[in-house]
């Protein structure tokens, strides 16, 4: 290759068109499924393993969560890129809050299991809501995952309609979101910081899928908060 010859992101050089981007997008999207393979795998390693070695499922399950967050991350950059191409898809059909709750602790099963988890439920069978349920389902299974993760013991899952909204909360008592992250919660892109450890990525996301949820002049948010006597955390979506 010629000395001075460059590959400029989205330009043409010597007839060689290389769309970063679009680049990233597939690596992204192999990258995940690598990973898909690969937490199943240590799933059924997890399972194999006798009673008597509890040392090793820790470490197994602690690679689990690591391996689910590298997952998260991936599906999350995948998503805002296609934000940014208008092409996000947003699948609104009804969702029984119920099953969706179940599906949320079964996908934590094995790292609760492991953290000897209490988990209560507060959603009515009948309650059921107009959403998009996969996009929903990644936002909280994110909270449920860093509650666990940051020292929760007990999480509660609750849902209401309040004022035309739903409601969900997950509340746990781990230490609570340091301030820092309550003031990111409503930070936007453009003033996360990269060079940093938390770049406020997850909390971007969760809000960005809140307000993909439209009806008429009303959008979703996120709040977060701590309990005032507990200290816990408290993540609520509300959808209009």
């Amino acid at each position: 290759m010629p000395e001075n010859q460059q590959f400029n992101v989205g330009k043409k050089t010597d007839d060689l068109t290389i769309d970063f981007a679009s680049v990233m997008a597939v690596a992204v999207h192999d990258m995940k499924n690598s990973l898909g393979v690969l937490l199943q795998s240590i799933e059924d390693l997890s399972k194999s393993l006798p009673p008597s070695e509890d040392a090793s499922r820790q470490h197994i399950v602690d690679l689990h969560y690591e391996a689910n967050r590298m997952n998260i991350t991936l599906v999350q950059i995948l998503s805002l890129y296609r934000v940014e191409l208008d092409a996000l898809p947003l699948n609104i059909d009804e969702c029984f809050m119920e099953d969706l709750v179940y599906e949320l602790i079964e996908s934590n099963k094995t790292y609760s299991k492991q953290k000897n988890l209490i988990c209560t439920l507060d959603v009515k069978s009948e309650l059921s809501w107009f959403t998009d349920k996969d996009l929903l389902f990644l936002l909280l299974n994110d909270v449920i995952g860093n509650a666990i993760r940051y020292g929760a013991g007990e999480i509660k899952i609750s849902a209401l309609v309040d004022k035309s909204y739903l409601c969900i909360t997950v509340e746990d008592n781990g230490p609570g979101y340091p301030q820092s992250m309550l003031d990111m919660s409503a930070a936007s892109m453009e003033s996360l910081c990269l060079s940093e450890g938390r770049t406020g990525l997850g909390l971007f996301f969760a809000r960005m899928i809140a307000q993909t949820h439209k009806n008429k002049d009303r959008q979703g948010s996120i709040e977060l908060s701590n309990n005032s006597v507990t200290g816990g955390s408290i993540f609520k979506v509300l959808l209009p």
